[in-house]
């Protein structure tokens, strides 16, 4: 019998892996369990993840899978693929869930060694292969950004640089040209701190300012 099992979460803020392919296996009682996470943004993302993850492994025992979406894990979605109900989808869901994840795909292949487990050996060993999972490196953690081209003298450069030094700011690239070109990233939280200063600046005649959109 399959059985899935949904439920909202609401994080201030998600974390998912670096790693494309994030890997561990584990034994026990001969059973090989194997974990898969991988980053997924989306519902489709998540579920093309794990239709090739069960192609590449169909011959394996079990493929059970969970995955937490949305900016702020809003969505959720996990499945015991023919394991007892309960056994399988929802440790794994509640695994990813207590580390805060969001935007990540989980899927634990099962070897089946000949020993049973019984249910809480089930529960037990599919939260173990994807937490050991998760341990194998930090996670990252995820905030949305809004970046800006800036322009402004070298005699204003390191004043305004410490300006925002205490704004949760990040610099992806710096030309030198004629002018110090700027393409800057901020956290929404501090969007609008940012936003107040550049205005400021530029209505001085100190720089100039674009916000970059997708």
């Amino acid at each position: 019998m399959n059985t899935d099992c949904e439920k909202p979460v609401f994080y201030s803020v998600g974390r998912s892996v670096a790693d494309p392919v994030r890997q561990t296996e584990i034994k026990i009682k001969r059973s090989v369990f194997v974990c898969r996470l991988s980053y997924a943004d989306t519902i489709e993302g998540a579920k093309e993840f794990i239709s090739n993850v069960s192609k590449e492994y169909k011959t394996a025992t079990h493929n059970c899978w969970a995955y937490v979406v949305g900016d702020s894990g809003q969505i959720s979605h996990c499945s015991d693929a023919g394991e007892p109900p309960g056994t399988a989808g929802k440790p794994m869901l509640n695994t990813l869930l207590s580390h805060q994840m969001t935007c990540t795909a989980a899927v634990v292949t099962r070897y089946f060694g000949g020993v049973k487990l019984g249910v809480r050996g089930l529960i037990e060993a599919y939260a173990l292969a994807v937490e050991e999972t998760i341990g194998q490196a930090p996670l990252v953690r995820l905030v949305k950004t809004q970046s800006f081209q800036i322009c402004l003298d070298y005699s204003l450069n390191d004043s305004f640089l410490n300006r925002i030094s205490a704004l949760k700011t990040t610099i992806a690239q710096t030309d030198y040209t004629e002018k110090v070109t700027h393409e800057l990233a901020v956290e929404l939280s501090d969007l609008p701190a940012l936003e107040s200063l550049l205005i400021q600046y530029q209505r001085q005649g100190l720089l100039d300012y674009t916000k970059i959109t997708a």
